[in-house]
C-alpha cells in the first residue's frame, strides 16, 4: 500500500505538540475587529487544542498514525 498523502490545507492549519496533541488557531480573527471587545480579541489570538472528538480526524489529514 503507498504512503498517505499530507493534506495540504491541514498541514497550514495545524501543528503537532510535544505530548502529540493538535494545536489550532481560533477562528472569527480575520475580519470585522471593529465589532469585538478588546477582551474578545484578546482571547481569540492565543491558540487552542482540537477536541478530543476531532483528533482523530485531524490525524488522518496530517497522515499521522493513531
Amino acid at each position: 500500500m503507498p504512503k498517505m498523502k499530507t493534506h495540504s490545507s491541514a498541514k497550514k492549519r495545524f501543528k503537532r505538540t510535544g505530548s502529540g496533541k493538535i494545536k489550532r488557531f481560533q477562528a472569527k480573527t480575520s475580519h470585522m475587529m471593529r465589532r469585538k471587545s478588546k477582551k474578545a480579541k484578546l482571547r481569540l489570538r492565543d491558540a487552542t487544542l482540537v477536541h478530543p472528538h476531532d483528533e482523530k480526524r485531524v490525524k488522518r489529514l496530517l497522515a499521522i498514525g493513531g
